[in-house]
């Protein structure tokens, strides 16, 4: 007897690194080549998004430009010249209309009175569009241009970040929902009864309150978070709404699934809280071939001080320039993988198992900076994301285009009407939320449940 169709549909990020997701994608002739600091190219990637029914765009973020050695850092754009993201995501929302807009900020290097004032305006702006992705600072570079010599440890960022959630949700309900009357004829502007004072003293923030603004249209943006280790994934079951950690195979995004989602009953969540939505490095051409030519010309413009620098970033910073790029992968040197991050033992793992050059783990790597890539024409990309999909593998993608504009454009116009045909994907947006198009629920405010319990006992 077949199992039931999965019913729904998936849902779809779109992630943008201003030039592409691949190392190189600066280098092909047709990507936006001053992409960091161009408004007009971000506008028209948000609004060909929009126009393909994409449930939000995302931009990550790093608080500082990459250290290392100045010869490779000069050959690549990448985090070192870009707009702050939601400064540009809050103007990308006045020339958009449905998408969702997801920024990355950290809480490492925050405060929460000014993030839940930041994101209550984008989502006021956007009429509801908002989200945040979650993260605790990892680039060293970053603590230096805070007054500190080195992040805080692991387990006490995770800590503290999720009192900083918190503290901001307090923040995001100093005002009923229907506390703005605005009424002239009593001279009441808003009603008294319904503004909040939101005093948290914790151990890492005190905050006072209340919040200057209205109870964002959302009530709270979407969280998103992409931790894989144990704390992240804890973490994610607590608080996240999207998860974008990074997913190779079909069985490891069941397990990962069932996990997270299984996590979160303990917290009072249901499965249905969280969408699982690892990102996709999506190559595509009208045939199998066209993208394949996309993909080995993208491979054949990667400087190897840019690879090793990639690897470095992900490996502790351990310097691979020693070792010839077509020698053996010094495997020696990470005897010691629980030093590594999620994405580290990775790169480590693949240089073993495949027994690979530094060159061969570099040009694996770059091609999609750890993400699942998938190449091919529009029939092959949709069945490897329906196979996911229909299997519960996943909730939907985090589409990150190797070169921009042309690989968003191939996307929309080629992969899209193949998922809408195989009735996998939207033809329309169902909300002008984004809560209401992942199909999340809007949080009620703990005021509000509070007097409800009360006029219920």
């Amino acid at each position: 007897m077949m199992n039931a169709r999965r019913q729904g549909h998936l849902k779809l990020g779109a992630f943008f690194h201003p030039t592409g997701n691949h190392v190189a994608a600066w280098m092909h002739p047709d990507a936006q080549i001053d992409a960091g600091m161009n408004f007009r190219h971000y506008a028209e990637l948000a609004q060909t998004a929009e126009r393909a029914k994409f449930d939000l765009i995302f931009l990550a973020d790093h608080n500082a430009t990459r250290d290392g050695p100045i010869h490779a850092l000069c050959r690549s754009p990448q985090y070192m010249a870009f707009f702050e993201p939601t400064t540009l995501l809050s103007a990308i929302a006045a020339v958009t209309t449905n998408i969702g807009i997801v920024a990355t900020v950290t809480t490492s290097y925050n405060e929460p009175y000014n993030i839940a004032r930041r994101f209550g305006s984008m989502d006021m702006i956007s009429g509801g569009r908002a989200g945040w992705n979650v993260v605790t600072s990892s680039n060293k570079s970053e603590a230096y241009n805070y007054g500190r010599s080195e992040h805080f440890p692991r387990e006490e960022a995770y800590e503290r970040a999720l009192e900083f959630v918190e503290t901001c949700r307090k923040l995001w309900d100093s005002y009923d929902d229907d506390a703005f009357v605005r009424d002239r004829s009593t001279v009441t502007y808003f009603d008294p009864a319904k503004l909040h004072y939101v005093p948290h003293n914790g151990k890492h923030f005190s905050v006072r309150g209340p919040l200057n603004m209205a109870r964002p249209p959302q009530g709270y943006p979407v969280f998103a978070q992409a931790g894989a280790s144990e704390t992240g994934k804890e973490f994610a079951a607590q608080i996240a709404e999207i998860v974008f950690t990074p997913l190779h195979t079909l069985a490891q995004a069941q397990a990962f699934s069932a996990d997270i989602k299984g996590r979160a009953a303990k917290y009072g969540r249901s499965p249905e809280d969280i969408k699982i939505m690892p990102g996709l490095n999506a190559i595509v051409g009208r045939t199998d071939e066209e993208a394949e030519e996309i993909y080995q010309f993208l491979q054949s413009q990667i400087h190897p001080d840019v690879g090793r620098l990639l690897l470095s970033t992900e490996l502790n910073g351990i310097d691979l320039s020693p070792y010839p790029v077509d020698g053996p992968f010094p495997l020696h040197l990470f005897a010691d993988e629980s030093k590594l991050s999620f994405a580290g033992k990775n790169v480590v793992e693949k240089a073993q198992s495949d027994n690979l050059t530094i060159r061969e783990v570099y040009n694996w790597y770059a091609g999609a900076r750890g993400q699942r890539t998938l190449r091919g024409g529009p029939q092959r990309i949709a069945d490897e994301m329906e196979e996911w999909f229909l299997n519960d593998g996943v909730d939907g993608f985090l589409v990150q285009p190797a070169y921009l504009p042309g690989g968003l454009n191939a996307f929309a116009d080629l992969v899209v009407p193949e998922l809408v045909r195989r009735g996998l994907f939207r033809s329309e947006y169902e909300s002008t939320t984004l809560r209401g198009n992942l199909g999340l629920r809007r949080p009620v405010s703990r005021y509000a449940m509070t007097a409800g319990h009360a006029a219920s006992a």
